[in-house]
């Protein structure tokens, strides 16, 4: 069986967003209740994110709308200042975005010609003459845990940190070294490893962030970027083990890499404690004690529907054929590849788009035989890429703060949550130091607890999940910024993205 194409040909809506910063370091925000632009913020939140829209893209040049998570477009009005609405006509919203070699952005109205700009904290469209303030810095508004996916040489890239070396060479991201989290920091990104290693001007992994880890990133609509030092010198991958590095000459467009949210990679066991795994091609059996690349499933998810998409690392879905046996060999918009799943204190039912549940035959064989779940159609469930978490709710990173005592959900910059597995779907949450999270009387969390605590995971869309804290209550992000573990209900409050 030949291999799918593993990357998405169309990017997702999460992929196309951005955040705008302007000279002053603020962000370009739309306030809902005065129907008005300003650029205030110090943070990149739900009102700083805007989609990029484009009609028409050259290579130092777009024809672009700015369109804000609430479905209402960036607009310029006749004397220059800035609202958001519906457009009028088709070219009322419609902005030349043009790239600069700075890694800067500029805005100008299609129908007067004028340049977005800001003061610092209102903003117009009132100039035709060109300035520094009328720059704007993109900051990719997706979620830090990233891979990178080079469309020239068709790979992802993977650290490699017992080389201290990053390589463009996997094929399909399914282990934790191809995640990076995507650090922001005064208007530079550093890029860490699974492992905790920053990448480097000397191509290098370095255990601290600092100027020898600070890139500059260029980005275009489409989750394309560039990351450069600032002084001519262009990442990307060199050489006949494509390692990635700077230099001043990349060809064919090597230095742009498609920029997308880690996926999650899951591991199914049995009750009999044997992986779920592809052998023999497209056979699936409860076979092997051992984990293997084989034994990974991408789970892919509408958070609006519970049905789930395992996706193999052979680029097939699992789905039910006759027979009642499940096979490796289905495609992403066939009805048999989608499985509605059920959780039971962290284990997971599948049911096909038949009705019968997934459990496993006396020869091993994943089949869809039971009418009614029992032991044999749980499955046993756990992160395959994922050694740590780091949760965004509604209004921020889940992260502490040196002002406040107790663990917040507010903030631009997250914590890492270290995952200990302790048995299926329940995991030990530890902080950044080495000590575990706490939880106090008031359902609220502490960072620096001595006694390992259990924490319940079910995922609910491909990159969404909900935690059952150590209470007995589902955490949700309260909007004072602290986060806390009361609901009983799983609300919008109670989905992370993670």
């Amino acid at each position: 069986m030949d291999e799918m194409e593993w990357i998405h040909r169309h990017p997702k809506a999460e992929d196309l967003r951005v955040g705008l910063i302007s000279w002053a370091g603020t962000y370009l925000t739309f306030e809902a209740c005065k129907n008005t632009v300003t650029a205030t913020a110090k943070s990149l939140g739900r009102r700083q994110t805007w989609e990029i829209l484009v009609s028409n893209e050259h290579e130092t040049q777009a024809v672009v709308r700015l369109k804000s998570v609430q479905g209402l477009y960036l607009l310029c009005e006749c004397d220059g200042t800035m609202c958001y609405g519906r457009p009028r006509t088709s070219h009322h919203g419609c902005f030349l975005l043009r790239f600069h070699r700075n890694s800067k952005w500029t805005l100008q109205c299609l129908i007067s010609g004028r340049y977005l700009e800001s003061n610092g904290k209102d903003v117009f469209c009132t100039s035709r003459v060109l300035s520094a303030y009328h720059m704007w810095t993109p900051r990719p508004a997706l979620h830090v845990h990233v891979i990178l996916y080079s469309p020239i040489h068709r790979c992802y890239a993977r650290a490699d940190p017992t080389m201290g070396r990053i390589w463009v060479d996997a094929a399909v991201p399914c282990l934790e070294e191809c995640g990076f989290l995507l650090h922001f920091r005064d208007g530079c990104y550093h890029l860490e490893t699974s492992t905790h290693h920053f990448l480097s001007h000397v191509d290098r992994l370095f255990s601290q962030p600092s100027s020898q880890t600070a890139f500059h990133m260029q980005v275009r609509p489409g989750g394309l970027v560039a990351l450069c030092d600032g002084e001519g010198g262009m990442l990307y991958p060199q050489g006949t083990h494509l390692l990635l590095g700077l230099g001043c000459n990349p060809v064919r467009g090597e230095e742009w890499f498609i920029l997308q949210h880690c996926p999650t990679w899951v591991r199914l066991r049995s009750k009999t404690r044997r992986f779920i795994s592809v052998i023999y091609d497209d056979e699936v059996r409860a076979a092997s004690e051992r984990l293997t690349p084989m034994s990974l499933f991408q789970f892919e998810c509408d958070s609006e529907s519970p049905t789930v998409q395992l996706r193999s690392a052979n680029g097939y879905y699992l789905a039910q054929r006759r027979h009642r046996a499940v096979t490796a060999d289905g495609h992403p918009l066939e009805s048999d590849t989608f499985f509605r799943m059920h959780w039971n204190c962290g284990r997971i039912i599948l049911q096909s788009c038949r009705g019968r549940f997934l459990g496993i035959a006396p020869n091993g064989l994943l089949m869809a035989n039971a009418t009614l779940p029992g032991p044999n159609e749980e499955f046993g469930i756990l992160f395959a890429n994922r050694p740590f978490l780091v949760l965004r709710g509604r209004y921020g990173y889940v992260g502490s703060s040196s002002g406040h005592d107790l663990i917040q959900c507010n903030q631009d910059q997250p914590d890492r949550i270290h995952l200990l597995p302790c048995r299926q779907g329940i995991y030990h949450f530890q902080a950044q130091g080495g000590s575990f999270w706490s939880i106090t009387s008031f359902g609220t969390f502490r960072p620096w607890g001595k006694f390992a605590l259990n924490f319940c995971i079910e995922l609910q869309g491909s990159n969404l999940l909900t935690v059952l804290a150590p209470n007995g209550f589902y955490m949700r992000a309260d909007q004072s910024g602290t986060l806390l573990a009361d609901s009983e209900d799983i609300t919008k409050e109670c989905i992370w993205e993670f």
